[in-house]
């Protein structure tokens, strides 16, 4: 009897991406194509005002559109919840701007199946090789903040590149919908007692990709709704 092959799903939460987006999905293509799994790509159009959309159908990914923004967090709901409602074993989330190299994408999808392990994080700071001060400065902060909240060590809490068991898949949820998620997502796996750990991968910062990221003037926002959330909770 033929051993099952693993399918996953790769999810690409995106919001006015029209310049890169068909790059990315052709490069995520590309390198799965040569590995050992099965596999789709999931586009999640977050109510873009471009053509986003329609050229990721184009270049081969499963587009699910939103029809107003509803930010990060929720884009990445969107796109979990299609992989566990569509039986697929692991999913991975990457950034639309190509920040994230396919290749490591992939490593981390074999890490997770090797360490048996319920949700990993790429991280961009255990080599900062291609960082700004200043988004090191603020990603590190961040990270500071996720631990000093909810206890939780990460050397890299705001990365997008993340890979999801079927475990995770079909119990993770959180409840914020903006940037704030990657941290409530580590604190609801560790509610959970998910096995979480992380990987090293490489940050690629173009000025396409600088520009459309976040600033640190927005981690003072991130923390303003975490502790918000946080002392929430005390009380309910």
């Amino acid at each position: 009897m033929s051993k099952k092959r693993i399918k996953v799903c790769i999810v690409i939460p995106s919001y006015n991406e029209e310049a890169v987006i068909g790059d990315v999905i052709d490069g995520v293509m590309n390198i799965f194509k040569k590995s050992a799994y099965d596999f789709d790509i999931v586009c999640i159009d977050d109510g873009s005002r471009d053509k986003t959309a329609s050229i990721a159908q184009k270049h081969g990914a499963i587009v699910i559109r939103h029809i107003l923004n509803i930010g990060a967090g929720g884009a990445t709901a969107t796109g979990l919840s299609y992989a566990q409602q569509s039986g697929y074993d692991v999913a991975a989330t990457m950034d639309a701007d190509g920040q994230h190299a396919p290749e490591d994408v992939l490593k981390g999808v074999k890490i997770l199946i090797k360490d048996d392990a319920d949700l990993i994080i790429g991280s961009r700071l255990i080599t900062t090789e291609g960082m700004s001060r200043v988004k090191i400065i603020g990603n590190k902060g961040l990270s500071f903040v996720t631990y000093i909240l909810f206890g939780i060590n990460s050397t890299d809490s705001q990365s997008g590149l993340r890979i999801f068991s079927r475990k995770a898949l079909v119990s993770l949820r959180w409840k914020t919908s903006g940037y704030e998620f990657c941290s409530e997502m580590l604190w609801r796996a560790k509610q959970q007692k998910m096995k979480i750990s992380e990987y090293s991968i490489q940050a690629i910062y173009t000025e396409y990709s600088k520009a459309k990221g976040q600033n640190n003037w927005n981690g003072i926002n991130i923390v303003k709704s975490l502790l918000r959330r946080r002392v929430e909770e005390m009380f309910e």
